[in-house]
């Protein structure tokens, strides 16, 4: 079988992945503001397993203080209550039947810094997950060199577009991470 030249929207899609992984991971980190995908993150242990939240209830924000999460199945409600205790977001539900309230409280200044933090470690991690796309891409470039599918000339031009794809993946996760931080530093 003759080696095939490389495609280089595919490394494209898979950095644009890791930019939108980012984005869901910041909608989990909390802002001040209630938010149903703050709970997104949220194993509750039902059924024998590790499920996620939004497979074992129903989670609105019904004002922008609080959430609410109605359980579908009774027997679930206290596991439910437990994981988002332990879930380390801070936040206390209070168990009215199958329904839970979580108020939202206010952030200090220091759980601000705090969460400012946890936002550039999302952020790196995207960035490493980039940079890996960035190296599977030359290394299969430079594979396709060796088995003469590419030419030198070739190999130059799609590693420089490879490397402009990764600038540009970098900077939007630059940008999302700066936003993100003004939101979270908003009183």
């Amino acid at each position: 079988m003759a080696a095939e030249k490389p495609v280089l929207s595919k490394y494209k899609d898979r950095m644009d992945k890791a930019v939108a992984a980012l984005k869901e991971e910041f909608g989990s980190l909390r802002t001040g503001r209630a938010s149903a995908s703050l709970l997104d993150q949220v194993m509750v242990e039902a059924y024998g397993s590790m499920t996620p939240l939004n497979a074992v209830a129903n989670v609105t924000a019904p004002e922008p203080r609080s959430l609410s999460v109605s359980v579908w199945d009774r027997g679930v409600v206290v596991s439910v209550e437990k994981a988002i205790r332990a879930a380390g977001l801070g936040l206390n539900p209070v168990v009215d039947g199958q329904n839970l309230r979580i108020p939202i409280p206010p952030l200090t200044e220091e759980r601000r810094k705090d969460l400012a933090k946890l936002a550039g470690k999302y952020a790196e991690q995207q960035k490493i997950a980039v940079r890996n796309v960035r190296r599977d891409a030359n290394d299969d470039l430079k594979k396709a060199e060796k088995d003469a599918v590419i030419s030198q000339d070739e190999l130059k031009k799609m590693e420089t577009e490879v490397q402009k794809f990764t600038d540009e993946a970098v900077k939007r996760i630059d940008e999302t991470l700066k936003t993100k931080e003004q939101e979270i530093m908003q009183v």
